[in-house]
């Protein structure tokens, strides 16, 4: 059967961004294939018939890496097809799920799966970009109840100047970049990373973003009229009209108890469930939804209406901090940030640079030289459950955060080369984790001896709004779990006191207006400059020394030329220094010619490079050596002094006597001490004249 294609195409930085609609993946809700200039994303769209009996809208979000998109075949020996997503194909779900997932009906519970493929990638062109806004046009084309389009710009920062979708070709000249999407005037996702970016810049990409993106939502409106699906009709509330309100006349008081009751809270709003379940004719779901719900107008009206927050706290308190560092005696750094009851525990690991992390993807190949980790089990949620020894989609993503915020004021390799990598153990949440993660990161690498440029602290900052009057609205500093819960984002900002180096949006809204966010950047700088005050007075400087327990790295410096001798046949020479070190240094070596020496003991690494210097060295006229006679002949003997360099003693030069036999003053195998009088077209002539044979 011949299926019909539309096209439609939007400009770009003055290159056209096509979406194609109705020939592939026909079984499926929808399915749009999206184009700028040589990359290509596929973005399906599909929906269960049936509705769940979850109390949650189970959206799936994939965004899957082809390596033949790219030209590549994977370069695992035992592995050559895509398995499990990479750390990168997690962040860049998770980013297109905070584009749209608010957008769906909160009454809406069947399943939807967006799946975005990468067919092609021409190394310039973003993918991610297509795939945020490919999936709005997809989701809009559909008959799935979604209230959008949203669509998405990135904007980078050079100096004073703002870069709309710049290529990956300037990206390492930027001081900042950042992913903005966007529902009509409203942000609804914001993503990335500054080197200290003042916060009033921050307004400035919001506002252009929200300006650029407008060409975009109304190709996608103007498409979705003409070329897309009915949607199916759901109802108004999430729960029954007539259980919500039985709920709100029965148990708002013991709800207001409960929210208001943070040791009990849990306890006492199980037992409104369990009372209502009496009601045999009521599911499970539905009575959840309902008291939920409750609880939210209960909550929420309480701060609109009192400024009542649950915690008695005033709206812009930070809850109380508590900070250490080297809690732990055998690793390199470590820290315990709490603030109220989330605690985080971060610890600093110093290695050669031979460890950093290799990404491999279909952009090809990139070495990562951080490395931030969070963990979250069930523990610190004061749960029990399966522990995971995997990280999950949020534990990836809130690693992510703290090594975005770090990456503006980490030195590079030269003025440290050290792989770093942190682990974030977080030993209670309360809310805000990912932040105690940032600021446990700051203090650990503080604590290690990392020459960081400035202190990095986080805060995430909370919103309430009037659901019936946008303008009627309070921001939260500091959110608890029950806050970021029942409220419409959790803001989170990390900086130093200088600016801003990293931020992540969750939103629960069809997009927060650009003039709260402004509002609430000012609020993240006041509360982070408060932690950054008490983080300071713990540890202001980086330590000067490192643990006795962190590897020592030594930079020589060697001709490019010699790497070849160094290494050796087979990697001969390389082995032979590892053994004679016992296997105490590891050995980096650049095409630049630079070798990264790395040990933790001092004996074993002058050992090391003592060796690498006798092979590399170069040889100079007048400098005395020990060597070996290798062979001896009827004119002269050859002397080894080092791998590197080999000469002639002639005959003339070994006494300054006659001497007819030079087997009579050397024999092979003897040690002897030589000093170089000539070098001519690469060969080397020592003389033994005058050269002391005994140190």
């Amino acid at each position: 059967m011949q299926t019909k294609e539309v096209t439609t195409s939007i400009q770009v930085n003055g290159e056209p961004m096509v979406f194609k609609f109705g020939k592939l993946a026909p079984r499926a809700e929808s399915a749009v294939l999206a184009q700028l200039g040589e990359t290509v994303v596929l973005t399906v769209v599909s929906m269960n018939n049936k509705d769940t009996t979850l109390d949650y809208f189970p959206l799936t979000v994939e965004y899957v890496e082809k390596y033949y998109a790219g030209g590549i075949i994977s370069g695992s020996r035992f592995l050559k097809r895509e398995m499990r997503p990479s750390d990168t194909a997690v962040l860049k779900g998770r980013q297109i799920d905070h584009s749209i997932r608010s957008l769906f009906p909160k009454s809406f519970k069947k399943d939807v799966n967006v799946i975005v493929t990468v067919l092609s990638y021409d190394g310039v062109h973003d993918p991610e970009l297509l795939a945020v806004n490919s999936a709005s046009m997809a989701l809009m084309l559909s008959s799935i109840p979604f209230n959008g389009p949203s669509a998405a710009v990135r904007v980078g920062i050079k100096g004073s100047e703002l870069m709309i979708n710049s290529g990956n070709d300037v990206e390492e000249e930027l001081d900042g970049e950042f992913m903005v999407s966007v529902r009509e005037d409203r942000v609804l996702n914001i993503e990335g990373w500054g080197k200290q970016i003042p916060e009033e810049m921050m307004g400035e990409v919001l506002d252009k973003a929200v300006e650029y993106c407008q060409p975009i939502l109304e190709a996608q409106r103007a498409f979705a009229k003409e070329h897309g699906k009915a949607k199916i009709e759901v109802a108004e509330l999430p729960a029954p009209e007539e259980l919500i309100d039985q709920v709100k006349k029965d148990h708002s008081e013991q709800i207001t108890k409960a929210l208001f009751d943070k040791e009990n809270r849990n306890k006492l709003m199980q037992e409104v469930k369990d009372k209502l379940a009496e009601n045999e004719e009521l599911s499970a779901s539905d009575i959840d939804t309902a008291v939920e719900y409750v609880a939210r107008k209960i909550m929420r009206t309480n701060i609109l209406k009192e400024e009542k927050r649950t915690s008695g706290r005033q709206l812009d308190e930070i809850r109380d901090l508590e900070v250490e560092v080297g809690v732990l005696p055998r690793v390199h750094g470590s820290a315990l940030f709490r603030r109220g009851k989330t605690q985080c525990l971060s610890v600093a690991t110093l290695g050669s640079t031979r460890l950093v992390q290799t990404l491999e993807s279909f952009e090809g190949e990139e070495e990562k030289p951080f490395m931030h980790h969070y963990n979250g089990p069930s523990y610190s949620l004061g749960e029990a459950g399966r522990f995971a020894y995997y990280p999950g989609r949020r534990e990836i993503g809130h690693g992510h955060i703290a090594e975005n915020a770090l990456k503006a004021v980490l030195p590079n390799t030269e003025e440290f080369p050290y792989t770093i990598r942190v682990v974030s153990e977080i030993l209670s949440q309360q809310g805000s984790s990912s932040m105690a993660a940032t600021c446990g990161t700051s203090l650990a690498l503080m604590q290690a001896g990392v020459p960081l440029k400035a202190q990095v602290g986080g805060i995430s900052v909370g919103l309430i709004t009037n659901d019936d009057d946008m303008n009627d609205y309070k921001l939260l500093t500091d959110l608890e779990d029950v806050e970021d819960f029942y409220g419409d984002m959790d803001f989170k900002v990390t900086g130093t006191t200088q600016g801003v180096t990293a931020i992540q949006l969750d939103n629960k809204l069809m997009g927060v207006p650009v003039a709260i966010l402004k509002a609430a950047f000012e609020k993240s700088k006041q509360a982070r400059l408060q932690i950054l005050a008490a983080m300071n007075d713990v540890i202001a400087e980086p330590n000067k020394d490192l643990s006795q327990y962190a590897p020592r790295v030594k930079v020589i410096k060697i001709n490019p030329d010699k790497i070849g001798e160094l290494i050796g046949p087979g990697g001969k020479n390389i082995k032979g220094i590892y053994e004679k070190c016992n296997n105490m240094v590891d050995i980096d070596i650049k095409d630049e010619g630079l070798v990264y020496l790395t040990s933790a003991s001092a004996e074993m690494s002058k050992l090391a490079e003592d060796m690498i210097n006798s092979v590399v060295e170069e040889p100079e006229i007048g400098k005395t050596y020990n060597g070996v006679v290798d062979k001896i002949m009827p004119y002269g003997a050859f002397v080894d002094v080092s791998a590197g360099i080999s000469g002639l003693v002639h005959v003339s030069e070994m006494s300054d006597k006659f001497v007819k036999d030079p087997g009579t003053i050397v024999k092979e195998g003897q040690t002897v001490r030589v000093k170089i009088i000539k070098i001519e077209n690469g060969k080397v002539s020592f003389t033994m004249k005058g050269v002391a044979q005994s140190e």
